[in-house]
């Protein structure tokens, strides 16, 4: 199981969410903790972006991180899937 790191602008994303959506990404960050290749996951690299993933909370949401040597991931941002993937 990997470790986390939730950084300060993911935190400071969070904190915006809706509480409905928070939950949602509370989970997801669970089951990359469990299993980062989670199937409802959906996670794939961001396109034009080495090294930065992104992982679905919802149809409408995406967190993204980076994996670090050492089974290690750090936690960058969660929001909107469009806001989220122009700015990784």
């Amino acid at each position: 199981m990997p470790k986390i790191r939730l950084s300060k602008r993911f935190l400071d994303a969070f904190a915006d969410l809706p509480a409905e959506i928070q939950q949602k990404a509370d989970k997801t960050l669970e089951l990359l903790r469990q299993d980062p290749r989670y199937p409802s996951l959906q996670t794939k690299p961001v396109q034009g972006r080495e090294g930065i993933y992104e992982a679905r909370v919802d149809i409408h949401y995406r967190l993204t991180y980076n994996r670090l040597h050492g089974d290690f991931l750090v936690i960058r941002t969660v929001g909107r899937h469009d806001h989220v993937l122009r700015n990784p």
